[in-house]
C-alpha cells in the first residue's frame, strides 16, 4: 500500500511543482520543489481529496499540527501513510 500512497504523493507534488515525477526525490525538500507555501497547501488540499482523509495542517501555525511533517516528500508520504492507516483502522 505504502508504493502506491508513495507514488500518488509524489504525482500531487509534481503536477503542484510543474515538474515530472521522476525528478522528485524521497529527500526533497518542499522548497526545493519550487513549491511556495500556496502550492503547498493546494497539494495538501489534492492529497486530502485523493486519500479522503484530513491532514491537520495550518500553514499559518506549522507549529500547530507537528504530526503532519512537510519537511521532505518522504516525511509527507509517511504522514499520509500513517492517515490513511489510521482511516482504515
Amino acid at each position: 500500500m505504502e508504493g502506491k500512497i508513495a507514488e500518488k504523493v509524489v504525482g500531487i507534488l509534481a503536477a503542484q511543482a510543474l515538474i515530472a515525477p521522476q525528478e522528485i526525490s524521497p529527500g526533497a525538500t518542499v522548497e526545493s520543489l519550487g513549491l511556495d507555501s500556496l502550492g503547498l497547501v493546494e497539494a495538501i488540499f489534492a492529497i486530502e481529496e485523493e486519500f479522503e482523509i484530513s491532514i491537520p495542517f495550518n500553514p499559518a501555525d506549522p507549529s500547530e499540527a507537528p504530526a503532519f511533517d512537510t519537511q521532505s516528500v518522504q516525511s509527507i508520504i509517511l504522514a499520509v501513510t500513517d492517515l490513511v492507516a489510521r482511516k482504515s483502522a
